[in-house]
C-alpha cells in the first residue's frame, strides 16, 4: 500500500447508529471486480458497482468510500474532488499509476493482493462507522469464587438498563457460561466455539446481531460442549469487533494470564480486580494483580466482605497498591433471585444494582470528559 496523504478526512458516523452505508466501486475489469466483491463481503457489505462514474454527481459525492479500478481511472477524470477515493489494481510495475491517481484525486494507491487486509479494514471502517470505541471493562477474580462473574454480569445488566449499547464477553472457558448466570442458556445465538477459528477482521454488526440477547444486552458465552480454548487471534478479533460498535463492553476474565487473556487485557480500558476481605485472598490477588498489571495500565480493586479481623477495603487496596473502585455489597437472597430468573444486578434498587449504577456514573462521566 502506498499512501498519498497521512490524514484521512472521511466522515465518521457515531458508533451508536445503525445506519448502513455502502462503498462505490468503479471498474469494468471482471477479475478485479471479483476480488473487490470478495473483500467487501469479508467486510460485511454489498457495494454499489458502476463501470464509470455515476451520472448523478450526488451518488459519487455521498458514497462513504470510492474504489476506482486502474481500468476506470481515465473515465473518472474531471469528477468532483472528494476524500475517500482509492485507486486499486494488480500491476505491481505500473509506472504511471501515480499520475492517474493525481488526476482523480485518489488518496491511496493499492496493489492487490498485497493490500487486501488493509483494504478490508478500510471498507469495514466506513460501513460500520468509526466512532468512539466502546468503554471496555475487564473483571478478574483475586481468587477462585471471588464473585468476578457475578459483578461482570451485574455491570452489563446495569449498563444496558442505563440505555448504553452493551456487550458481555465471557473470557473464562472454565467458568460455566455467563449465559447460565443470566438465564439465557436457551436463547438462540452463537457461542464462543463458533468464533474459535476467527482471525483478522470480524464485522462488528454481524457479531452483535449473531449473539443471544437478554435484557437489552448481547452476551458471548460458552456452550455446554467440550471446547475450552479461546485462541489469542480469536480473542483479539472478537473483542476488537465488539469495541468498534461503541457503548460498553464488559469482559469476564480468568485469573490465569494466558495468551488469550493477554490479548483481552490489551484492549481493556479499566480492570476491576474482585478481592474478598481475607488475608489468603489478598495474597492470591497480589499475584493476579502483578501479572495483569504487566499489560493493563488501569487496574482497580473492588473489595467484598465479610472481612477478617483487622481487614477493611482501604487496607486491601493499600496492600495491593491499587486504587479502590468500591466495596461490593452483600445482596441477601441473590441465589434465590438467580433461581427465579433475575440476573445479578437485575434489580436497580438492590445493593448490587445500586453499586453498579454508581460505578458506571463515575466511570462514564470521566470517559465523556476525557
Amino acid at each position: 500500500m502506498e499512501t498519498m496523504a497521512d490524514s484521512r478526512t472521511y466522515e465518521r458516523a457515531p458508533a451508536v447508529e445503525d445506519r448502513r452505508v455502502e462503498p462505490l466501486i468503479v471498474t469494468e475489469d471482471v477479475e478485479l471486480l471479483d476480488d473487490l466483491l470478495r473483500l467487501c463481503a469479508a467486510a460485511g457489505c454489498q457495494p454499489v458497482v458502476h463501470h464509470a462514474p455515476p451520472d448523478r454527481k450526488a451518488e459519487w459525492e455521498a458514497a462513504p468510500l470510492v474504489i476506482v479500478g486502474d481500468d476506470a481511472a481515465a473515465r473518472c477524470r474531471g469528477v468532483s474532488r472528494r476524500p475517500g477515493v482509492l485507486l486499486v489494481g494488480r500491476d505491481q510495475d505500473d509506472g504511471n499509476v501515480w499520475r492517474r491517481a493525481v488526476e482523480i484525486g485518489a488518496e491511496c494507491v493499492l496493489r492487490l493482493p498485497d493490500a487486501e487486509s488493509w483494504l478490508v479494514d478500510r471498507i469495514a471502517d466506513v460501513v460500520e462507522g468509526v466512532g468512539r470505541p466502546a468503554l471496555t471493562v475487564g473483571v478478574l477474580g483475586g481468587r477462585g469464587g471471588a464473585g468476578a462473574s457475578t459483578l461482570a454480569c451485574a455491570l452489563a445488566v446495569s449498563a444496558a438498563r442505563g440505555g448504553h449499547r452493551t456487550m458481555l464477553v465471557d473470557g473464562d472457558p472454565l467458568g460455566g457460561g455467563l449465559d447460565v448466570l443470566l438465564g439465557a442458556e436457551r436463547e438462540e445465538g452463537l457461542r464462543w466455539p463458533d468464533f474459535a477459528a476467527s482471525k483478522g477482521r470480524v464485522a462488528g454488526a454481524a457479531l452483535e446481531e449473531s449473539l443471544p440477547s437478554l435484557r437489552g444486552l448481547r452476551v458471548l458465552s460458552w456452550d455446554r460442549g467440550d471446547t475450552a480454548v479461546v485462541p489469542p487471534e480469536a480473542m483479539r478479533s472478537v473483542l476488537a469487533a465488539a469495541r468498534r460498535r461503541g457503548g460498553v463492553v464488559v469482559a469476564d476474565l480468568p485469573r490465569r494470564i494466558d495468551d488469550a487473556t493477554v490479548e483481552a487485557l490489551a484492549q481493556v480500558d479499566m480492570g476491576l480486580l474482585v478481592v474478598p476481605g481475607e488475608l489468603r485472598a489478598v495474597a492470591a490477588a497480589k499475584r493476579v494483580a502483578s501479572m495483569a498489571g504487566m499489560v493493563l495500565d488501569d487496574l482497580r480493586v473492588v473489595v467484598r466482605g465479610p472481612y477478617a479481623t483487622g481487614v477493611d477495603e482501604t487496607w486491601v487496596a493499600r496492600v495491593l497498591g491499587l486504587p479502590l473502585a468500591g466495596e461490593l455489597p452483600e445482596e441477601p437472597g441473590l441465589l434465590a433471585s438467580l433461581d427465579g430468573g433475575t440476573p445479578p444486578g437485575g434489580s436497580a434498587s438492590g445493593p448490587l444494582g445500586r453499586f453498579c449504577s454508581a460505578l458506571w456514573e463515575r466511570v462514564l462521566v470521566a470517559e465523556a470528559v476525557s
